[in-house]
């Protein structure tokens, strides 16, 4: 799976949470999941358990701090699809 069809992907599992529908609609991987798109921490939860779901994958308590915006998650993904 290419990078872009990975942040295709991540963008459906975000846009439930996203209340900035704006910021969700021009996102890019720079794109702040807190700041940006106005997701609250707990939602942010959901988000990555959604990930984990989604692309069969573990994200521990490190990696699930650090992923605040949509590189930084993209980068986690790719990590650990590449260690399945």
């Amino acid at each position: 799976m290419d990078r872009t069809e990975l942040i295709k992907e991540l963008k459906v599992i975000i846009k439930p949470f996203a209340t900035n529908k704006e910021a969700f609609e021009n996102l890019t991987e720079e794109t702040d999941f807190i700041k940006d798109l106005n997701i609250n921490s707990a939602n942010l939860v959901d988000i990555v358990l959604d990930i984990e779901e989604n692309f069969d994958v573990v994200i521990d308590n490190a990696d699930m701090e650090r992923m605040l915006d949509v590189k930084t998650a993209v980068e986690i993904i790719e990590t650990k699809l590449a260690e399945k």
